[in-house]
């Protein structure tokens, strides 16, 4: 059995790897993991966002989390950005370099990345 301060030190190491699935932050961050989203690569998406924003230390203002099917199994993997009193922004086919620029350019620098959206033409 583990003492008190090995699971502690497992803790603190795991805690930037968790899902971060309540929170107080401006921004909601919601990736699609239905069985589509999975398939097609969701996973690594998910685990990019968590772990680039807590690199960039942005936990305290945006929420990561996932949902079931978005509905647009067509353009997996799929990740919602909700803002308060923004429209939401749907970025698809996603991949985890895609998911570091969103972190650092839309989550962190404010911009949104028009070519990774939904409103895309070039789809």
């Amino acid at each position: 059995m583990k003492s008190l301060a090995e699971l502690q030190a497992i803790r603190d190491k795991m805690k930037d790897k968790v899902v971060l699935r309540e929170g107080s932050g401006d921004i909601r961050v919601v990736v699609g993991m239905a069985t589509c989203g999975i398939a097609a690569g969701a996973r690594p998406v998910l685990n990019t966002l968590v772990e680039e924003v807590n690199k960039a230390g942005l936990d305290s203002k945006v929420t990561v989390s996932q949902t079931g099917c978005i509905g647009i199994c067509q353009f997996e993997p799929v990740v919602e950005v909700f803002e308060a009193g923004k429209e939401k922004v749907t970025y698809v086919k996603m991949n985890a370099e895609k998911a570091k620029e969103v972190v650092e350019k839309h989550l962190k620098g404010g911009n949104i990345i028009a070519e990774y959206t939904l409103k895309d033409e070039n789809l």
